[in-house]
């Protein structure tokens, strides 16, 4: 899979929940080409999600609610999630 297939997976996923307005999608993979547990199909993700209910919780409900929505593409295609919440 490629970055592309892999953002537009993410988006479709996340956007399916009310409780979510926006969300930004940017690939940080080239931050991290050099790291020795860098994996060549695995990429680093920062995700920025515009939501009022997510800001609303703690940052542990907020990161587990994202975490399951996206469980297969964390275990198959992202090393690194970064999720900042605006």
């Amino acid at each position: 899979m490629d970055i592309n297939q892999l953002i537009e997976i993410i988006e479709k996923k996340i956007l399916s929940h009310d409780c979510i307005s926006k969300v930004k999608i940017e690939d940080k993979s080239f931050l991290h080409k050099n790291h020795k547990n860098n994996v060549q199909g695995k990429f680093h993700i920062l995700l920025s999600i515009e939501s009022k209910e997510l800001k609303k919780k703690s940052k542990i409900h907020s990161t587990r609610f994202i975490y399951k929505i996206l469980d297969y593409e964390l275990e198959k295609y992202i090393h690194s999630l970064q999720i900042k919440l605006i």
